[in-house]
């Protein structure tokens, strides 16, 4: 097995291999998949790639640790994952420099990500040992109803690059605190922290075969193999839209419990009655976390005519502001995007709103040199049909557009496909809960610019997905509620 050792001290040298039951071990094929530094487009490393077969191998794994485990009390199944949250806190640095290094993120936001991800360890240690019952009385009085929670079975974990520590955690965590083992498949773009991450819970006493990870440059074939498989019994995928489609198709093969958080468009909606430096600083860090590649990025700004040029000339001053550089720079503020694809993506979705209408206030060209960078970037009068205001930019531009009336920002706001988040910035409490309630989307953040918390539920409407993660409802996903009925 090979492995690789990021500049730092670190615990160990991170596996590059595949982790299948206790050993990490190459792919059959000797395949690798190249790991490139988004700063400069380097070649980082390489990581196993694993084929159909071993994607099978990880779920034999997984099986045969799954009676155990699920028989384990949950006192036990806390105390595992609470020394997951310790020795991941450990490392929080190294972490971050890492994830700044592969995700191209900046420092600040990746050690952001390290504590939120380890956050997940403790919330569920706490969750593992309250998993509800429920007894009572049937209606007509003939016998009780006893309902019990069973873990679900052997769980396909599919998590994306954006957020390669924090993806993982929120879905491993639950999965084994409610009793399952699971096959993790992290992204390609960025698997070293998910590596990372599962050593650091081998170490901290994980048995073997709970928790398996299988990198691969063919996730169709050997997704679909593990989902064919018959002792798998739970999906869940984060990801784009168009690719959870594809695995719903598939899920339903076998009738396997999915859950999917998907794309985001999300309004951040400004009343001009509300505090605009509150507003600005919301609007940083609903649109700036992470150089904009997050599915809850405020992409679409929605400002009352009252304070749009106030706010407008603000947002230009703050985003043109910042420091961009590689994400291991302690200066840089925003990092590189992820790849090429992503800075074209921008570039298409900037042209074509500009070709619309929209005037360029800040930034809009990519600039030249090495590594995939893209500058903040602010577009106002964006006019309706704009593509930028249809798909997830996943960047630092902000597309900022003027409206009237709050019926007018509600309309606005619910005028796309995707349900995930929303911001809602007023000095009237009243008002800005009713138009919280009327925007179409799983989650509302009501004058703060950041709605992620482990201990809430994390999940959207419509076409961005199915279910929730996070708080409790986040480990009933990977249960079955059990109904016996008896009479004494």
């Amino acid at each position: 097995m090979t492995s690789y050792t990021p500049p730092g001290d670190g615990p160990f040298a991170i596996p590059t291999g595949l982790l299948i039951g206790a050993h990490w071990t190459p792919a059959a094929s000797g395949a690798t998949i190249a790991v490139d530094d988004p700063a400069t487009g380097a070649t980082l490393t390489s990581v196993a790639d694993a084929a159909v077969e071993e994607g099978i191998a990880a779920v034999d794994a997984a099986a045969a640790a799954a009676a155990d485990w699920a028989a384990t009390p949950p006192r036990k199944r806390a105390d595992v994952l609470l020394a997951c949250f310790h020795a991941m806190m450990a490392q929080q640095e190294w972490l971050a420099q890492l994830i700044a290094l592969e995700n191209g993120k900046a420092l600040t936001d990746a050690r952001g990500e390290v504590a939120y991800a380890a956050e997940f360890f403790r919330w569920y240690a706490e969750e593992a040992v309250r998993i509800p019952g429920e007894l009572g009385m049937s209606p007509a009085g003939g016998n009780r109803i006893m309902v019990q929670y069973q873990p679900i079975g052997i769980a396909l974990l599919i998590t994306p690059w954006n957020f390669p520590a924090a993806m993982a955690t929120r879905k491993i965590a639950p999965a084994l605190a409610a009793g399952c083992t699971c096959i993790l498949k992290p992204a390609s773009e960025t698997p070293l922290t998910a590596l990372a991450v599962a050593e650091i819970m081998r170490r901290a006493g994980v048995p073997a075969g709970v928790v398996n990870v299988v990198t691969t440059s063919q996730p169709g074939p050997v997704c679909s193999a593990i989902l064919h498989d018959a002792r798998v019994r739970k999906l869940s995928f984060t990801g784009s839209t168009q690719v959870g489609r594809v695995l719903l198709r598939e899920a339903a093969d076998q009738v396997i419990s999915a859950s999917m958080e998907l794309g985001g468009n999300a309004p951040f909606v400004v009343f001009d009655d509300a505090d605009l430096d509150a507003a600005i600083e919301g609007a940083m860090v609903a649109k700036m976390r992470n150089a904009g590649e997050a599915c809850t990025a405020a992409n679409r700004l929605y400002v009352q005519r009252g304070i749009h040029d106030a706010f407008v000339a603000k947002l230009v001053e703050r985003m043109g502001a910042l420091t961009v550089g590689p994400g291991t720079d302690p200066a840089t503020q925003c990092g590189a995007m992820i790849n090429r694809k992503a800075v074209d993506k921008i570039e298409r979705l900037v042209a074509d709103a500009v070709g619309k209408g929209a005037r360029v206030a800040l930034g809009g060209e990519t600039p030249a040199g090495d590594g995939y960078f893209y500058p903040p970037s602010v577009l106002t009068d964006v006019q309706p049909g704009s593509e930028i205001l249809r798909e997830e930019v996943f960047g630092p531009v902000a597309a900022v557009t003027v409206f009237d009336t709050a019926d007018e920002a509600v309309a606005l706001a619910n005028d796309t496909e995707y349900g995930l988040a929303a911001y809602v910035y007023s000095g009237d409490l009243k008002r800005a809960l009713a138009v919280a309630e009327r925007i179409e989307c799983g989650m509302v953040a009501v004058n703060r610019g950041l709605v992620s918390d482990a201990a809430a539920p994390f999940g959207g409407m419509k076409q961005s997905g199915l279910g929730r993660e996070g708080s409790h409802h986040g480990l009933l996903e990977y249960c079955e509620a059990k109904y016996i009925a008896v009479t004494w």
